[in-house]
C-alpha cells in the first residue's frame, strides 16, 4: 500500500492517508486500498484502538478534483456514479460501525470526503489550524461517504444545513464550539492521538464495541427496541473474562482493570 500507510504503534493502529502532494485527496488507489485495509483493522482483535491521520500539512481535501475533471465529458453508464459511491459506502460504512474506538487526528483542511472522515470517527482532536468544509455545493453535489446522515447527529439538523447549503470552511474553535471537534490540541498532534488511543489498550473492547453498535442506531430505534438491545448486550458483557476479573479486583479492593484519568481532556 503507498496511498495510506497503516502502523502499529502497541495496540492501536495509525492509518495514514499518504498523498501530502495532492492534501490527501482521495483518488481511486487510495479509496481501492481503503477497501481493503478497513476489514483488516476490523478484524485483528490485538488491535484495540485506530487513528487516522493525515501526512504532510493536511487531513483531507476530500476528492481529488483532478481525477473528476480527467472523466468530464467521457461516456459513461448512467449508473456508473451511483455503483462508484455505493463501493465507497461498503468499507466506509464498516468504519463507521467499527467496535472499537477510531480518533481522527485533523490538521489542516478536512473537506468534503475529509470531513467525512472526521464524521466517521468516535472522537475529532484537532490542531488549532485545522479547518472544516462540506465543500460539495461548490461543485453543485450533495454531501457523501455517509455525511448527510452523520454530520446532523454531531452537530444538529440547523447547524447541519447552514454548513452543507452555504459550504462555508470553518475553523477549529467553531468545530469544537459546535460539537464536531472533542478535543483542541496545543501540542503534538501525533503524540496527543497516540496518548488518547493507548488508554483505550486494558479496556473491555467488545463491552465498547457493543454499546458502539446499539448508539449508532439509537438516533431511528425506539427505546423499546435500544432497550431489548441493551438487554442482550448486558447478559453477554457479564458473561465476559473481563467482567469477572474486573468483579474479582473489586471485591479485592485492587485497583480496576480500566479506568479512565480524570484530567479534563477539552
Amino acid at each position: 500500500m503507498t496511498a495510506i500507510v497503516i502502523e502499529r504503534v502497541g495496540a492501536t493502529a495509525v492509518l495514514t492517508l499518504n498523498r501530502p502532494e495532492a492534501r490527501n485527496a482521495l483518488d481511486y488507489d487510495m479509496r481501492d486500498e481503503l477497501a481493503e485495509a478497513v476489514p483488516m483493522l476490523r478484524d485483528d482483535a490485538a488491535i484495540k484502538a485506530v487513528v487516522i491521520t493525515g501526512a504532510g500539512k493536511h487531513f483531507c481535501a476530500g476528492g481529488d478534483v483532478k481525477v473528476l475533471a480527467e472523466s468530464q465529458g467521457a461516456a459513461r453508464e448512467i449508473f456508473e456514479g451511483r455503483d462508484r459511491i455505493l463501493k465507497i459506502h461498503r468499507w466506509f460504512n464498516e468504519l463507521i460501525d467499527m467496535e472499537k474506538p477510531v480518533i481522527a487526528a485533523i490538521d489542516g483542511v478536512a473537506f468534503g470526503g475529509g470531513l467525512s472522515f472526521a464524521l466517521c470517527a468516535d472522537f475529532v482532536l484537532a490542531t488549532r489550524r485545522a479547518s472544516f468544509c462540506s465543500v460539495f455545493s461548490r461543485l453543485g453535489y450533495v454531501p457523501d461517504m455517509a455525511a448527510m446522515y452523520l454530520l446532523p447527529r454531531a452537530v444538529g439538523l440547523a447547524t447541519a444545513k447552514d454548513l452543507v447549503f452555504t459550504g462555508r470552511v470553518i475553523d477549529a474553535e467553531e468545530a469544537h464550539r459546535i460539537g464536531l471537534v472533542h478535543r483542541l490540541v496545543d501540542g503534538d498532534l501525533r503524540t496527543t492521538a497516540l496518548a488518547f488511543a493507548e488508554r483505550f489498550h486494558g479496556a473491555p473492547t467488545g463491552a465498547l464495541g457493543v454499546a458502539k453498535s446499539i448508539m449508532n442506531r439509537a438516533f431511528e430505534s425506539d427505546r423499546h427496541t435500544v432497550c431489548a438491545q441493551e438487554a442482550m448486550a448486558q447478559a453477554m458483557c457479564r458473561e465476559s473474562g473481563f467482567h469477572q476479573e474486573a468483579v474479582q479486583r473489586f471485591v479485592d479492593k485492587q485497583p480496576p482493570l480500566y479506568s479512565w484519568p480524570t484530567e479534563t481532556d477539552r
